[in-house]
């Protein structure tokens, strides 16, 4: 079975960058005019089993703002985020370059969200069980409340997942997270969410 979803991950990533190839265009030529610097944002994040790897996403805040909101959570109000970042963020069209990781293995279509060395620092031997499956681009989490989750209750989300995989449940949160674009609460945290272990997930 995880042959099976290792083999369709990789032919629904080609698929998606076909599809998507206008968007990418797009979206480059937004984020280069939007501001200095590059147009991907790369930083690294903890896969399967605890390895590391290089996240990669469209640029949507300024550049060296990084350390700056490190550790708080990032409100469509947050000034280090550009004009064409909101819009990126609120559609997720930021996260479409993670198609590569998913094509090289990084990362699935459907998995916990990759999370930062600190937060997995502070892992207790049971919210380490998330890192057992590959981190996806979507989860269930992200379509069962994503940024309006405190981050232990991320976690308890990701687990359930995690001791339920299976074919159907990747494909039910694939369609679920159409609709779940389409929620105003999508793609920012608010600061009445969080508590000390919020991510500031630029996810």
């Amino acid at each position: 079975m995880k042959g099976i979803k290792r083999v369709l991950d990789i032919i629904i990533s080609v698929l998606l960058l076909g599809f998507t190839s206008l968007i990418f265009i797009v979206a480059s030529i937004g984020v280069k005019l939007a501001s200095k610097g590059p147009i991907l944002f790369k930083q690294e994040r903890i896969g399967l089993q605890g390895k590391p790897f290089e996240i990669y996403k469209f640029r949507t805040m300024l550049v060296n703002t990084e350390e700056r909101t490190l550790g708080r959570y990032i409100s469509k109000e947050e000034e280090a985020i550009t004009a064409i970042g909101k819009f990126l963020r609120r559609w997720a069209i930021d996260e479409l370059p993670q198609l590569w990781n998913v094509i090289k293995g990084d990362m699935s279509l459907v998995g916990p969200r990759p999370t930062l060395k600190y937060q997995v620092d502070k892992y207790d031997d049971h919210q380490w069980k998330r890192l057992n499956v590959k981190p996806g681009i979507t989860g269930w989490a992200q379509v069962n409340g994503r940024n309006l989750l405190s981050w232990p209750d991320r976690i308890e989300q990701d687990i359930w997942y995690v001791d339920n995989w299976s074919l159907f449940l990747d494909i039910k949160i694939m369609l679920m997270t159409i609709p779940a674009l389409l929620r105003k609460d999508f793609a920012f945290a608010e600061e009445n969410v969080g508590d000390d272990e919020i991510v500031r997930l630029d996810e």
